[in-house]
């Protein structure tokens, strides 16, 4: 009887589970050449290419004031904080007003003296002049009677004038809002001294604002003015705002070499004066082939698309180069190497073949596709 060593039967057992995997993989790979692969497809059509730039905006509120007041004082109310909406003529601060209240009723006081001395006075012609005409008193009487009068009725009308000068005076104190908007940063605290010179505040109304960028030189020669648009962009690079530029600076900034370019639009987006905010200058547009990214794969500086073609099997996909220009959004402009109306594959890249037998179905709309994606090493 023959012993046979351990290593041997090692040996075979090795042999044996090999020669069943290797059987087993071309069985898989013989099922895999035999059916087709199914896969999402699109079409490459015509489409607008954009030749855009975003660069970084600033909002500017087209009605905006700061706020100094017109007199001098202590402060001594704040009625409002920042970032509050105020309308028009609403109440923001108080100037301590009590000199101006002292002053006005002293006025006052001299007004009813000057209003009894008037009429005590407007009397005192009345009798003269009936005495002037009985012959009881002489016209030098009579003259002095009259103009006694009139600067009596003279007194008394500067009075007037006093007391209203000190109410518009007065009125001064009270700081209001010259028209509907945001308040801004308040640098001023209660019992501060203040002079006309004072910033109180600032407001700035968001219904109409103006959205600012800085641009090269060579390429604001391109904008025109009236049917360029400017657009503010969202976090997606998805445009909320979009409306013509109308004004581009005659000169570029001394420090910078930028052009400052604007448009104006009404703010039904929600947006605040002074903000940054993402901008798209659209310096033109045209109509080019475009394809979708999710289909483009890269080998080295060589780009691929998988397109759908007939060979002798039925259904293939080939493996072509493309020439491909800007990418926007989730598409590239096609160059060279596709047709319009050619069908080009948009899921699965990565397990395809150049040749590979494929059941194409169309794909649902970008928004829809989840999973898609080229791979830098598919079809290779």
């Amino acid at each position: 009887m023959r012993l046979v060593s351990g290593w041997g039967r090692w040996g075979m057992v090795l042999a044996l589970v090999a020669g069943c995997h290797d059987k087993d993989a071309s069985k898989q790979q013989g099922a895999a050449a035999g059916k087709a692969l199914p896969v999402q497809v699109l079409s490459v059509k015509p489409g607008p290419v954009l030749d855009s730039v975003e660069y970084v905006g600033t909002l500017i509120s087209r009605r905006s004031i700061t706020v100094f007041p017109q007199v001098a004082g202590y402060i001594e109310t704040i009625s409002v904080r920042p970032g509050d909406t105020v309308k028009q003529g609403q109440l923001l601060l108080v100037v301590d007003p009590r000199q101006v209240k002292a002053n006005l009723r002293a006025i006052e006081a001299q007004r009813a003296s000057a209003l009894a001395n008037r009429e005590y006075a407007r009397r005192t012609r009345q009798r003269s002049e009936q005495l002037l005409k009985e012959g009881l008193t002489s016209r030098q009487d009579y003259d002095q009677a009259v103009a006694q009068a009139e600067q009596a009725e003279a007194q008394a009308r500067s009075s007037e004038a006093q007391i209203q000068s000190q109410q518009v005076q007065l009125g001064f104190y009270n700081v209001s809002a010259p028209f509907s908007g945001t308040v801004g940063d308040i640098p001023v605290k209660l019992g501060d001294y203040v002079t006309p010179q004072s910033a109180l505040t600032r407001v700035d109304q968001s219904l109409a604002l103006e959205l600012s960028v800085q641009v090269p030189v060579e390429r604001a020669s391109h904008v025109e003015v009236g049917k360029t648009p400017l657009e503010v962009l969202d976090a997606e690079g998805k445009p909320v705002v979009r409306a013509p530029v109308f004004f581009v600076a005659p000169t570029p900034n001394t420090g910078t070499q930028l052009v400052e370019v604007k448009a104006a639009f009404d703010n039904t987006a929600k947006l605040r004066a002074g903000q940054l905010v993402r901008a798209q200058i659209i310096y033109s547009a045209r109509d080019a082939l475009k394809m979708p990214t999710a289909a483009v794969t890269h080998q080295g500086t060589e780009s691929f698309a998988m397109v759908v073609a007939q060979g002798d099997g039925g259904t293939v996909a080939k493996r072509t180069p493309v020439d491909l220009g800007r990418i926007q959004g989730n598409d590239y402009e096609v160059l060279g190497g596709l047709d319009a109306g050619m069908q080009v594959v948009v899921s699965s890249l990565q397990l395809l073949r150049d040749g590979m037998p494929i059941q194409p179905k169309e794909a649902p709309a970008a928004s829809e596709r989840t999973g898609t994606g080229g791979g830098a090493d598919a079809g290779q």
